[in-house]
This record gives C-alpha cells, sequence and structure tokens, in this order.
C-alpha cells in the first residue's frame, strides 16, 4: 500500500526543487538554443531573397523563440528532472531522505509540485507570446521575401497577382494542399477601375490548380452590374502556394480560443476540422502530459541514476522523452483512424506513463 504523505512544504521540497528546476532550466536553454540556431542556419539560404537581410533571419528566430519554449518545456522537464535526481542520488541525498523516513512517492511529489508553477508559466506563454510571436515572425518573413503578399492585423491575408487582388479571412496548409476561407477576389481594368468581384467560401490549391467553391460573382459595366453563382470554378491565378503557406499560422501553434474559433467556423460550414480538434485536446491536456513525464522519471532516480554519470542520465531522458513522442503520436493517429475522440488519444500516453510509475511505487514505496 501507498502511504499518503505530508504534502505540507518542507526543506525536502526546497532541496528536490532547487535541484530539479536549475537542471531544467539549464536543459531548458540548451535544447531551445540548439533548435533556435538549427532554424537560423536553415534560414541563411533564404538571405537575399527579396528583401530578407540577415538582421531580418535573426529577428524571425528571436520571435519564435518564445514558441520554441513552450514546444521544447516537456523534454526539458524530463531529461532536467533526471538530472537534478541523478546529482541527489549521486551524492547520496536521496538515500539520505529515505533513511529520514520519507517515502519515494513523497519525494515523487516534491518534484512534481515543483514543476506544477513552471508548467503553469509555460503554458501562459503558450497561449499569448508565443502564438504573438509566431505570428509576427510570419509577417515579417513574408513581406521580406515577397512584396506582393501581406498579413493584416488579426491574420487574414492579403496578396497580389497583377490586376488582381486577393483577400482570405484565413488558410490552413496540410501536406501538398493550401486552403483559403472567406476568399474576395478583386479585378481591376488597365484604368484602375474595379472591373469584378468574386466572392468565394473557399478557395484550394491542389496539384497546381485553383478551385473556388461556392462563388457569387459580380461584374461591373459602365452603367450596370451583374452577379452570376457558381459551386464550383477553376481560378486561374499566379498565387504561388509555397508563399502563401508561409503566411498560414499552423494548428499546432494557435491558441486555445483560436483553435475553438476555427473548429466552430469549420464545423458549421461542414468542413474536416479533425487537425484543429487534434491539436486542441494535445494543447489542452499539455500539462498532465508534461507532469506525468516527471512523474514516470523518477523510478529511475532509485535505481538506474544511483550510478553511473551524466551520460547515463542523458541518454537515459532522451531515449524515455522518444518513446513518449512516439507513442503519443501513434495513440493519437491511431484514435484518429478509428474514430476515437481526440482527448481520449492525448489522455491515453501520460495516463499510461503515471499508471506505470504508480504501481513502481505501489510495489517498492
Amino acid at each position: 500500500m501507498i502511504r499518503m504523505p505530508n504534502f505540507a512544504i518542507k526543506r525536502v521540497d526546497r532541496l528536490v526543487a532547487i535541484a530539479v528546476l536549475s537542471s531544467v532550466g539549464l536543459t531548458w536553454l540548451t535544447i531551445v538554443g540548439f533548435d533556435a540556431f538549427r532554424i537560423f542556419i536553415g534560414e541563411l539560404n533564404d538571405v537575399g531573397q527579396g528583401q530578407y537581410t540577415l538582421t531580418k533571419a535573426i529577428a524571425y528566430v528571436l520571435l519564435t523563440v518564445p514558441r520554441r519554449c513552450y514546444e521544447m518545456f516537456s523534454y526539458a522537464a524530463l531529461i532536467g528532472g533526471l538530472l537534478g535526481l541523478g546529482g541527489l542520488a549521486g551524492s547520496g541525498e536521496l538515500t539520505a531522505l529515505r533513511a529520514a523516513g520519507l517515502s519515494k512517492f513523497r519525494i515523487c511529489a516534491s518534484v512534481v509540485f515543483a514543476l506544477t508553477t513552471l508548467t503553469a508559466i509555460v503554458m501562459l506563454v503558450g497561449e499569448t507570446i508565443g502564438p504573438y510571436g509566431e505570428q509576427k515572425a510570419q509577417a515579417l518573413q513574408l513581406a521580406a521575401k515577397s512584396k506582393d503578399i501581406a498579413l493584416a492585423k488579426g491574420g487574414s491575408l492579403w496578396a497580389r497577382d497583377g490586376d488582381t487582388v486577393i483577400n482570405a479571412r484565413r488558410g490552413r496548409s496540410r501536406g501538398g494542399e493550401v486552403e483559403l476561407s472567406g476568399v474576395r477576389v478583386f479585378e481591376f481594368d488597365p484604368e484602375g477601375r474595379l472591373a469584378s468581384l468574386a466572392l468565394a467560401e473557399r478557395a484550394v490549391h491542389v496539384t497546381g490548380t485553383w478551385t473556388l467553391y461556392n462563388v457569387r460573382r459580380t461584374n461591373f459595366g459602365p452603367d450596370n452590374a451583374t452577379s452570376t453563382q457558381q459551386a464550383e470554378q477553376r481560378w486561374q491565378s499566379g498565387l504561388d502556394p509555397a508563399l502563401l503557406s508561409l503566411s498560414i499560422v499552423q494548428a499546432q501553434y494557435m491558441t486555445l480560443r483560436d483553435l475553438s474559433r476555427n473548429i466552430f467556423y469549420l464545423e458549421r460550414n461542414k468542413q474536416d476540422a479533425s487537425s484543429f480538434r487534434q491539436a486542441y485536446w494535445e494543447r489542452l491536456f499539455y500539462p498532465i502530459s508534461v507532469l506525468a513525464l516527471a512523474f514516470c522519471a523518477v523510478p529511475f532516480a532509485f535505481g538506474a541514476l544511483r550510478s553511473g554519470g551524466l551520460a547515463k542520465r542523458l541518454f537515459i531522458g532522451m531515449v524515455l522523452a522518444l518513446c513518449f513522442y512516439f507513442l503519443q503520436r501513434a495513440i493519437v493517429n491511431m484514435g484518429a483512424v478509428y474514430g476515437i475522440h481526440p482527448a481520449v488519444a492525448n489522455l491515453i500516453p501520460p495516463m499510461l506513463l503515471a499508471s506505470l510509475a504508480l504501481v513502481y511505487f505501489r510495489r517498492h514505496a
């Protein structure tokens, strides 16, 4: 039986918190730094394209750092937690705590409590600074690489194709397909007068061809205007879908509010919202995944981490992080195939890890 510990904050909590949080912070800084540097090296290949300079490449990478901090925190919490506890185990302090009467479960609770506040702060970053910086970074990159495409406040898209101006409320990119929603196409004559206005529910680019759906087109003559309605229409446009994809914020980078709004919009128009639903529930269960990873890593501190140095702890941490990543992807993808609700599919991996750790504590507490 597991003895329920006394959760009053004690000196042991401060000891464990200092060891774990310092290691998590160092690991977090290292992982985010390497990831940002990797992206910067890739951006150097685009320097010189349009007005994309080295300074703008640096600004682009810096604007995406908050989002990268959010993405990398779960792995930093796992690896940093192992390093911090490994240091305590190597110095014999964990053994001393056990000899003082503290159960393994109580020490584990100290780790989880230490990470809870930091996880809440990271969640706040993921809902505020992260998406804002990502949108600003994409707008900067797009404006520098293409003078004919721009992002307006709120994420709407404006583009120019010769004498045609296009506006779209939102867009999304999946594989080789680009889809724009709430499309307005303004066509001007050589004298700059509005010749026609087309309103379309959406525009889709597949295999090199643009198609407008639910189109209402109004042609303006010298003295009159005529309107036509079509369910589907081929659209001859020189818009580059590769550049347009730079303007589209990916579902995994959106806030819960934006994801909820997109899900409502797509479902109301009877369109596929599965990618947004999956991202919504993955983001909602993010803190559970982080704390479950920290919880399942603690048993190694009482066994495998007691002997061995930094390399061994790093190896165990990376293996656990990779296993969790592939387990989560596999279960979520299987859930999508077999019709399992995304909430259940995203909850299974952390609950499975927490259950395994709980079984360990039940047997060895």
